[in-house]
């Protein structure tokens, strides 16, 4: 089973953790009652990895992500973190956002003074992380007055100021459009290769996917079925 109080160790977060395998899934299942979400799943995640998280409505995507973040403990099998300081992000479908507060409100509550030297510091990254997403001229703007599309940028950057090792991110272009999708994931790219960072999303786009240089494991009806380079889905 899997200790998730390994899972997010903000105090020790760090990009760039040395190359080897972090996460892997031995036999693992979960069953909900009478139902198998997943059913005998053998992998590992490498770190500095892309991985792409592929299968139809209920075929146990979001399920293994919660799995392999610690956030739900597997019915058998056993899952093993092999960096127990490794730090990581979450970005659900639930995303988790303050309503009341904007924006760069909701941002701020990533910053963390063991992470970054100085607060001046975490704003530097912040407005350069939306600039690229082209999104600074609308950090003023309340959550609730938000778009989809806005919210899951933010959600995004917001785990990514956390400066995590790792970052689990469930359908997060959902609410964007193909261009808006690309940035997203050219942000997280830019991040694995500059700063190591080990990116898993599940996701059922598959001309995105095909866009970028990756892993792919394909789920159907909690099984995996395939698993190969993104570029050939």
């Amino acid at each position: 089973m899997f200790d998730q109080s390994k899972t997010i160790n903000q105090k020790n977060a760090h990009y760039g953790l040395k190359s080897g395998k972090i996460l892997t899934l031995d036999n693992v299942g979960v069953n909900f009652k009478n139902f198998n979400a997943l059913s005998t799943i053998q992998m590992e995640i490498g770190q500095g990895e892309i991985l792409f998280i592929t299968g139809a409505s209920g075929a146990g995507k979001t399920t293994l992500l919660r799995v392999l973040s610690g956030q739900l403990q597997p019915t058998k099998g056993r899952v093993q973190l092999l960096r127990p300081n490794a730090h990581m992000a979450l970005v659900f479908q639930d995303l988790r956002l303050i309503e009341n507060y904007s924006c760069e409100m909701n941002l701020m509550m990533a910053y963390d003074n063991s992470i970054y030297k100085n607060k001046n510091e975490f704003v530097y990254e912040m407005v350069e992380f939306a600039n690229i997403l082209k999104i600074r001229n609308r950090l003023n703007l309340k959550i609730k007055d938000a778009n989809g599309g806005l919210k899951q940028k933010i959600a995004i950057l917001r785990a990514l100021l956390s400066r995590p090792d790792v970052i689990f991110l469930d359908e997060p272009t959902s609410s964007l459009d193909q261009e808006n999708a690309l940035k997203i994931f050219e942000l997280l790219n830019f991040l694995n290769v500059k700063k190591g960072l080990t990116v898993v999303w599940a996701s059922h786009d598959r001309d995105l996917i095909r866009s970028f240089s990756g892993r792919i494991i394909h789920l159907d009806g909690g099984r995996l079925i395939h698993a190969g380079h993104a570029c050939f889905i």
